[in-house]
Parts: C-alpha cells; sequence; structure tokens
C-alpha cells in the first residue's frame, strides 16, 4: 500500500478519503496531493481483476477510482461516488448503487479522438479501395484504376446517434468539405454540458449536422447517404438494429463502417448482403467474436477491412493521461458540490 496523506492539522472526521485501484499517472497524483483535506491509497501493482481488501482498508473510503469494484464491495459503508476508468458501465449493475445513494462516473470521451480518426481513416481507405491497392503491390501489379482516385470531399457521411465519437467525427469530415447527416431517436441534437471533452474538439454545440433526422425517419435517413457510421451503445433496444431492410435501403454502393459493437448489425444479413454486392465496402473494429475465428466469412470479402477492435483501447497512448484528468476534476468538483462530468444516471445504473 502506498500511502499519501496531508498533515495531521486536518481533522480526521474531515478527511475525503479516496482509494485509488489504476495505473498510476504521477502528474495527477501530485494535483491531488496539492488538495487540503484529502488522503489517497493507491494500490500497487495494478492488475485489471477484480480483488478482496482488508475491510478496514476500504470501509471508509469516500471516493473509489477503478476499473473493477473490489469483490468485498459492501464492506464499503461509507462510499459515496465511484469513478470507473471505463465508458461501459455494466460492472456496476447489481450494486444497488442508486438505493445506497453512491454516485458513479465513466470515462466517456476518452476514445472519442481515436475512434474519430478510425473512422476518417477507414472512409479514405475504403473510397479509395485501399486494401486493393496493397494487393496489387504485394502481386507487383500496376494498376492505375479511377477507383484508386476517389475523394470523400462533398460525400454524405450518415451518423447514427450523435454522442461524443459522432460529434468528433463530424468536427474533422466537415473540415474535410463532407456533408453531415445525423440520426438520434427524438431528432433532435442538444448541446452537451458536463460530458468529457478534449478541448478544441468534438461538437459541443450541436452545430455541424445539415440534416437531423429520428428514428421514425431512418428510411429517408438510410436512403441518402454515402457513408453509414454507427455511433451507437448497445442496449436491449439496439441489438440488431441495422438488419437486412436497412442494409438495403442505404443505395447501392454505400460503405459501412462500424466501430460501436458488433451485434448492432444482424450477422447474417451484413455477409447476404456482402456477398450480392450491395454495400462497396465495409469497415469492421467492433466484432461477433472474440476473437473472430480465423474461417469467419467476413475475412474474406475484398472490401471489408477488419481491425482488433483497436480503434479506441486502454493502450492508446493518451488514455491514462485523460481519464485521470476526469478524476481529478471530479473530485474537485465534488468537493466543490459542481455537477460531475460524465455522470451516470438512476436509469443507467439500473442498466435500462
Amino acid at each position: 500500500m502506498n500511502l499519501i496523506a496531508f498533515p495531521e492539522r486536518f481533522c480526521e472526521n474531515e478527511m475525503i478519503r479516496i482509494f485509488i485501484d489504476m495505473p498510476v499517472e504521477k502528474a495527477f497524483v501530485e494535483k491531488l496531493c496539492k488538495i487540503p483535506d484529502i488522503s489517497l491509497d493507491i494500490v500497487e501493482n495494478y492488475e485489471e481483476k477484480q480483488k478482496t481488501y482488508p475491510v478496514n482498508r476500504i470501509k471508509d473510503v469516500d471516493i473509489l477510482f477503478c476499473t473493477l469494484v473490489p469483490e468485498n464491495f459492501s464492506d464499503m459503508k461509507k462510499l459515496r461516488l465511484i469513478q470507473i476508468s471505463s465508458s461501459g458501465y455494466s460492472q456496476l449493475f447489481g450494486l444497488g448503487l442508486v438505493e445506497k445513494g453512491i454516485r458513479a462516473c465513466n470515462a466517456r470521451g476518452v476514445f472519442d479522438i481515436p475512434i474519430a480518426e478510425w473512422n476518417i481513416c477507414m472512409m479514405v481507405n475504403l473510397a479509395r479501395n485501399l486494401r486493393s491497392m496493397i494487393r496489387n503491390q504485394e502481386n507487383g501489379i500496376w494498376e492505375r484504376n479511377s477507383q484508386y482516385q476517389n475523394e470523400i470531399r462533398g460525400k454524405i457521411v450518415g451518423l447514427w446517434g450523435y454522442g461524443g465519437i459522432a460529434r468528433e467525427t463530424a468536427r474533422i469530415a466537415s473540415i474535410m468539405g463532407m456533408k453531415i447527416y445525423a440520426l438520434t431517436t427524438d431528432g433532435k441534437i442538444k448541446p452537451r454540458h458536463n460530458i468529457y471533452c478534449v478541448p478544441g474538439t468534438g461538437d459541443p454545440e450541436g452545430k455541424y449536422p445539415e440534416r437531423v433526422f429520428s428514428l421514425m425517419q431512418q428510411d429517408e435517413f438510410l436512403s441518402d447517404i454515402e457513408f453509414l457510421i454507427l455511433c451507437m451503445p448497445l442496449t436491449k433496444n439496439t441489438e440488431g438494429i441495422i438488419g437486412e431492410r436497412q442494409l438495403r435501403t442505404l443505395p447501392l454502393g454505400t460503405f459501412l463502417l462500424n466501430p460501436a459493437r458488433g451485434p448492432l448489425v444482424v450477422e447474417q444479413a451484413l455477409i447476404r448482403v456482402l456477398q450480392d454486392g450491395h454495400l462497396g465496402g465495409v469497415a469492421l473494429d467492433a466484432h461477433y467474436y472474440y476473437p473472430m475465428p480465423p474461417d469467419h466469412p467476413l475475412w474474406k470479402f475484398p472490401n471489408v477491412i477488419m481491425t482488433p477492435h483497436i480503434s479506441g483501447s486502454t493502450l492508446s497512448p493518451h488514455f491514462l493521461e485523460r481519464v485521470w484528468n476526469i478524476f481529478y476534476e471530479n473530485v474537485l468538483r465534488y468537493i466543490e458540490k459542481k455537477p460531475l462530468l460524465n455522470e451516470l444516471t438512476p436509469f443507467q445504473l439500473n442498466g435500462q
């Protein structure tokens, strides 16, 4: 245990106790140490797995920063706030946080930049058929086909969902001269407040989409775009939301990108639509199986790009810096009784 505490002049009863089970980002630890009236208990030799901690070590903790909560979470009787290091928060389901009055925040926004850049990269690669050019290179074939010279400027990109990843994608795509369409549940885009966003990125005010469609207008949305990028979470309501009918509503030659979750798209429907050539190409960073079996048919299509869920991950060079930034800001906001960044609603914490 690495215990960092403040001088004894602070009353013990006033001390805010923070328990950290995360890889250390030294600069933010030093900044936290400058905040009066807190003590930090940092787990040594971090491993991303659930562990049991001595009751005396965690029973008086006020704030927990982790990926996975302790196995003996029920011993944290005084806990008031959890900051997790992931955007997904299913590890918090069933803990009774709402009933216990424990607030929780996730790491939404830490992957907006790398995943948006993956989206832009894949649109260019698909439009110019980079896979075909690389095959030609490997086989010593000199072919100056017109498809290798396509541009994405002026193309219409449809973003299904308009959260942080979609907003950063829209910002970059707009700079590159693309037209932005968005589909949201209610057909509205609202300004975002108290959601983590790297300064200078994203679309906090929701100004980039030229047209916004509701879920009831999905056919109109799908029938007039040249790239479809899935940017919504996987829930009971969105699993399989893209079936064969939706895929065939897309214009012939449309490109599909899925950096979100594999099961948003019906697997066999995607394969059928690729087999008959309706889609111009597909880029997948989210999959149906982990790892994808080597004999899966999606590997074999010449116009499919598959990446192993690396568009944004904990291996990203800025991940720790950004997730610690969220945590540090939330500690300050908690102390100052201000709205927290990325706070999960009771509805979300109950898995709905």
